[in-house]
């Protein structure tokens, strides 16, 4: 990591540390630390750090912004952090000025379209969109007969359908009724909604492995405490052996998540091979890795782990709920498959080697 990003990624860590704790958030019913929290965050320029000085944003690098996003991980943050991040950098695709607040981008799902229509009004249906209800703007990527366009939409002029994820944070459904959005551009020759799509889902598999790490650290100390028969329950093979794999899901999480966001960073087009297959293969591994690891730290837990007083579920429900957005792991695996079936077998190994 180069000095930028460990000072980009320590001013993370110290907002977080300060007005994050996990323990003071889960006793915390009425949300009274996201106003704080958010006004650091803002003061410090960390959700719109992907967008240039001369856009309203920071300046920072994506690789700064993607060590942002892995200490956001590791504190399970509630607040639509990436998700702001990820509608600025699409904005500056654009050449959009990015405002002031949350944001959040459109759509959220490969499956989903919004279409920008002959009068320049958007029209479309996204579900899943993560925290929609809370953004006070919208950076939406649609399709149009000239081919793929950028808008800025303010969010009061669209119907939210309120919604919980597994995590329990915003994941709503946002409909556009020919919607007239503040600005359009068209996007960058190349650009499209896999694209998006690509990047939201290393967003995630940094989030996921960030969730990982703290859920490694969490089990680690409680398998220290816990005494069962009068000995930590650590001194047990059984406990150690699940501890170990614990460790393992963390460690490939991070590795795959780490690869894809360091691809991107150095690419010099996102619209490559290269960068579908670190980024689709991450998403893939961190997924899954979500599923075992939270799996594994709740067994070492035990029943507490289950218990709304514990904070435990703050990162286990989220990492599991941050697999469905910007697509699945299944969806992922089977478009890799379809690249590599489409390039032959003569390709696959060169473009694996390569990596």
């Amino acid at each position: 990591m180069a000095e930028s990003e460990n000072i980009v990624a320590e001013t993370a860590e110290k907002i977080f540390a300060d007005l994050a704790d996990a323990q003071t958030i889960n006793h915390d019913k009425q949300g009274a630390w996201k106003a704080p929290l958010w006004q650091a965050l803002t003061e410090a320029g960390l959700p719109l750090s992907w967008v240039p000085d001369d856009l309203g944003g920071s300046g920072a690098s994506l690789a700064e912004g993607f060590s942002v996003l892995n200490v956001a991980g590791r504190h399970a943050i509630a607040v639509p952090l990436a998700e702001t991040m990820l509608a600025g950098w699409l904005l500056t695709q654009g050449k959009i000025a990015s405002p002031e607040g949350e944001m959040t981008v459109l759509p959220a799902s490969p499956k989903d379209r919004v279409t920008l229509n002959a009068d320049g009004s958007l029209s479309g249906r996204a579900r899943g969109v993560p925290f929609a209800k809370d953004a006070k703007h919208f950076a939406v990527l649609a399709t149009g007969k000239d081919g793929i366009s950028i808008a800025l939409v303010d969010a009061a002029k669209c119907r939210i359908e309120s919604s919980t994820g597994l995590g329990g944070d915003h994941s709503d459904t946002v409909t556009l009724d020919k919607v007239q959005p503040i600005t359009t551009k068209p996007a960058p020759k190349g650009f499209d909604q896999t694209t998006l799509m690509l990047m939201g889902g290393v967003v995630r598999s940094l989030q996921i492995a960030g969730a990982l790490e703290a859920m490694l650290d969490i089990s680690v100390r409680y398998s220290n405490e816990r005494v069962a028969f009068e000995k930590k329950i650590s001194k047990f093979q059984a406990v150690q052996h699940n501890l170990a794999r614990l460790a393992g899901e963390s460690a490939a999480a991070l590795a795959a998540a780490t690869s894809a966001a360091d691809t991107i960073a150095n690419a010099k087009t996102l619209a490559n091979d290269a960068v579908f297959l670190e980024a689709a293969a991450a998403k893939i591994r961190c997924s899954e890795a979500a599923e075992k690891g939270s799996g594994i730290a709740h067994q070492v837990h035990g029943a507490i782990g289950f218990t709304i007083e514990h904070i435990l579920h703050r990162y286990s429900l989220r990492a599991l709920a941050w697999r469905d957005d910007f697509g699945s792991e299944s969806y992922w695996a089977v478009e890799l498959g379809k690249l590599v079936a489409e390039r032959g077998a003569d390709e696959l190994w060169p473009l694996v080697a390569s990596r």
